[in-house]
């Protein structure tokens, strides 16, 4: 957006004030000041706000349009973190603060921007991250966004929390979607229930589980209990007081009841992992590992993937950016299996560093989600096609005709 500047402001202020002021009358009066004046005439202010999904420039732009669209409540429920936030903020802190080495002369005239993860090619290493009550931004919800990652042939996660059954989205998405599993509060409450989930998911088609470890302690959402006081509708039935998501969802329903265990996540432990890998035939990542030391641990214990997550910030307040903790992990694992990483990515400029650090793709979450609550799939293929674009123009600025040449040499070290 074209914006005056402070200078700006305080000048043109001066000249309104001084072309009121009666001093002015014994030196000429208003047209002493005309020439002044006039050089204020070709600026241009534009309006914050997109009109449509098709207007906007930036992943930012679809933000403010989504900040006037979706109720407070809801709003509030992408924009939180935890605690004072440090953790979401340095998720984008870090990624500006990492710079890129520009190569020049270098032949990028046809870009390779695919990835192979399992097998199956896509063409770019963007995926769409799991978020759970999407109704709640748009009425069209998950099948919007379903629609979109087809339509962009991006790769998706479903959440546990849904609002819209996996069957659905697999349909509106024309393929099986990628199935996150909780063993948290909001998941399945019991061993039996969670057994029934991927039952469910790997009947419906879905080729893998991501097992989200994260969320075992809670968390302090202060973001999103600030919001919800400012939302004074009644609908209980989208969320409780406080602004959490509603429920029963539609994954959660008819489970079987099992003996619940209201520990069930906190008390889990790597022992865990080899009786959920005995409960399905569907390929297994961990999301929310953040460090080398459990990057080792998953390939122990025979993951076939490791995403690399704080939650956007909206877990746990370790402070750690992702970007930060790619390349140790990446070293841990030595290319042997594929890395997923999210959080703080806004910019098709932050998958590049994403994918020099180590990361096989790059998984967003606020991008689509503000796309959707703005201007719902439309939204969210233009959250996707900035990116995409994005990350193109900044392949060819670092000399990179495919992903694999980005690397360790693409980040400058000082």
């Amino acid at each position: 957006m074209l914006r005056p500047n402070a200078h700006d402001v305080r000048r043109r202020d001066f000249l309104r004030w001084l072309a009121a002021s009666p001093l002015l009358a014994s030196a000429g009066g208003i047209a002493t000041l005309e020439p002044l004046i006039a050089q204020e005439a070709p600026r241009r202010v534009f309006d914050d706000i997109v009109q449509s999904a098709e207007d906007a420039l930036d992943i930012w732009d679809l933000q403010r349009a989504a900040e006037v669209t979706v109720p407070p409540a809801h709003y509030g429920y992408i924009m939180t973190g935890v605690d004072g936030e440090e953790t979401y903020a340095n998720n984008r802190s870090a990624l500006e603060q990492l710079r890129l080495r520009a190569r020049r002369l270098v032949d990028v005239s046809n870009l390779d921007t695919s990835v192979n993860i399992f097998g199956r090619k896509w063409d770019t290493p963007i995926m769409i991250a799991p978020c759970g009550s999407q109704r709640a931004f748009h009425a069209e919800g998950e099948l919007a966004v379903a629609r979109a990652a087809s339509s962009r042939q991006h790769l998706q996660t479903l959440s546990t929390v849904s609002s819209t059954a996996v069957e659905e989205v697999n349909e509106a998405r024309g393929e099986p979607v990628w199935y996150q599993l909780y063993l948290s509060p909001v998941g399945p409450g019991s061993w039996e229930g969670a057994t029934a989930l991927m039952q469910r998911s790997q009947d419906a088609g879905c080729p893998t589980i991501v097992y989200t470890v994260d969320l075992q302690g809670g968390s302090n959402r202060v973001t999103l209990e600030r919001y919800s006081r400012d939302d004074n509708r009644t609908c209980t039935n989208c969320h409780t007081p406080g602004g959490r998501a509603g429920g029963p969802k539609p994954m959660l329903r008819g489970l079987p009841r099992g003996t619940p265990d209201p520990g069930l996540g906190r008390s889990t432990t790597w022992e865990t992992i080899p009786r959920l890998r005995d409960a399905t035939n569907q390929k297994f990542i961990i999301k929310g590992i953040m460090t080398a030391e459990d990057a080792e641990l998953c390939l122990r214990y025979g993951v076939d993937g490791i995403w690399v997550s704080n939650h956007g910030g909206r877990a746990e307040g370790s402070g750690q950016a992702t970007i930060d903790a790619l390349p140790e992990i990446s070293e841990a694992i030595a290319g042997s299996i594929p890395i997923v990483v999210d959080s703080g990515f806004r910019r098709g400029s932050d998958i590049v560093k994403g994918i020099a650090r180590g990361a096989t793709a790059v998984a967003v979450g606020r991008p689509y989600l503000w796309g959707l609550g703005a201007f719902g799939q439309e939204g969210v293929e233009k959250a996707l096609d900035i990116l995409t674009r994005e990350m193109e123009i900044t392949m060819r600025a670092v000399g990179a005709p495919s992903l694999s040449d980005l690397g360790p040499h693409t980040i400058a070290t000082s």
